[in-house]
């Protein structure tokens, strides 16, 4: 095999890469190892980006991908997207930067009333930063100032950032590896996660009964009582693609309420269309105090927004809060278009109806592969939790990685997450084709069973 799928039947594009295309292939990958600190990372895949449209990514060698990663979720409608595109560009040829935080910026106050339109509840005034990590410091910042108090709760498995302070409310130890120390008051209660919990119930309405008690024992038990504000993702992304019940939000809620604490919800990963509703906590029944946007907001460009509700979000006084690059014009062009094409093109409506076909499929290949221990998604944000035994549940990470290199290899771009790292990502670009969905799964399949062996094929699921 020469690494780009030609000539194996499943994925790829046949093409063989040029003697020139090759070298500036390897040209790029030995600058990014000689230039580029990579060390913080798991791994760069040995993929040279030279062009991206819609699903698909070219190497500089040649090769094409289906990408069914979005760049970490991020080009949600899709690489290049032409309406997006050109807004950005048309900004380009007026203000480029202009201190949206110092000057009055005609984009910035458009898009933050479009958000303001779309969002849920009462979420109406907007901070732009450039990151996630970025728009939950400056909620957490917010939470404090408007409660007076300095604590928070949150969950295992999350994934905030890579700042002290959000590192200090994740979760997944994986990802504060040699990070600390980290801010005090801070507590955990377990993640809402069917599949594998402290309670040994895999009965949805009982883990989100339990999960729920667990904010309150917490509350009671790990802190003074002086808890600012509970901070969650809708849908736990690196965590591994955790989807919580139905209710657990609602009974979370509740809790809250009680003791005044507020709800930090973090759609950095699972909003703009992702979840198969613009943003993922629509489903859940419960309005956030206060919401951080990132990754999909503007297909691709820098730009956050934390969200809150007008009393929350003017607590601060001025000069208290900045962000030099926060807010820039040609990012906001890029959001205002990003959102009108997640209406017009229907966007969320299309993530949910192709989140249900792949989950459909990849159901199917749970009953025949016993590798897998758990389908699980919401939208187009899915995963695929890989085991070695269904009866212990060991997670099979090097199994998981040796499926996404299958995956690259014969021309499919896939993610890997999970605290133990077994959880195979599908999170394509909303607007993947459907023939190219199932080309992916097809390729997918073939991953399984030259991981698994063919011995797996055909054994019924426990």
């Amino acid at each position: 095999m020469d690494g780009n799928g030609s000539g194996n039947g499943v994925g790829g594009n046949g093409y063989r890469p040029s003697a020139e295309g090759q070298a500036a292939h390897d040209e790029t990958l030995a600058r990014y190892k000689e230039y580029v600190t990579t060390s913080f990372v798991a791994a760069v895949e040995p993929v040279a980006v030279a062009r991206a449209e819609g699903a698909t990514v070219w190497d500089q060698d040649g090769t094409e991908f289906v990408d069914c990663f979005a760049g970490i979720a991020v080009v949600n409608a899709g690489h290049r997207h032409p309406k997006v595109i050109a807004a950005a560009k048309a900004q380009m040829d007026t203000v480029v930067h202009a201190a949206t935080y110092v000057y009055h910026v005609p984009v910035v106050a458009e898009l933050a009333e479009r958000l303001a339109e779309v969002a849920p509840g009462g979420l109406k005034k907007t901070f732009f930063g450039n990151s996630g990590a970025e728009g939950i410091e400056t909620a957490m910042r917010l939470a404090k100032a408007f409660t007076g108090r300095h604590e928070f709760l949150a969950l295992t498995h999350s994934f905030h950032g890579r700042t002290n302070a959000t590192l200090s409310i994740t979760g997944n130890k994986a990802r504060k590896t040699r990070g600390g120390p980290y801010l005090p008051g801070i507590s955990f209660a377990p993640v809402p996660y069917t599949y594998r919990n402290p309670w040994g119930t895999e009965d949805e309405e009982e883990v989100a009964e339990k999960a729920a008690a667990a904010i309150e024992w917490a509350i009671d038990f790990q802190t003074s009582g002086d808890v600012a504000a509970f901070v969650a993702e809708t849908v736990w992304g690196e965590g591994g693609i955790i989807v919580p019940p139905k209710t657990y939000f609602e009974r979370v809620k509740q809790v809250l309420d009680k003791h005044g604490i507020l709800f930090i919800c973090d759609e950095v990963q699972s909003g703009f269309g992702r979840c198969g509703s613009l943003f993922a906590i629509e489903q859940f029944g419960v309005e956030p105090d206060i919401m951080v946007l990132a990754k999909g907001i503007a297909d691709g460009f820098p730009l956050s927004a934390t969200m809150a509700r007008s009393e929350i979000a003017d607590v601060l006084r001025p000069g208290e809060h900045l962000s030099t690059f926060g807010g820039n014009p040609v990012s906001c062009a890029a959001g205002l278009a990003n959102l009108a094409v997640m209406a017009e093109e229907r966007l969320p409506q299309e993530s949910a109806r192709k989140g249900a076909r792949v989950l459909e499929r990849l159901r199917g290949l749970q009953e025949r592969f016993p590798l897998i221990g758990e389908v699980r998604g919401l939208g187009l944000m899915i995963g695929v939790e890989l085991v070695r035994d269904r009866a212990t549940k060991e997670p099979a990470n090097t199994e998981a990685v040796a499926i996404r290199k299958f995956c690259r290899e014969h021309g499919v771009l896939v993610g890997v997450g999970g605290q133990a790292g077994n959880v195979v990502r599908v999170q394509p670009p909303l607007v993947i084709a459907d023939a190219d969905l199932d080309r992916a799964l097809d390729t997918l399949e073939a991953a399984l069973a030259a991981v698994a062996g063919p011995a797996t094929v055909g054994a019924p699921a426990d």
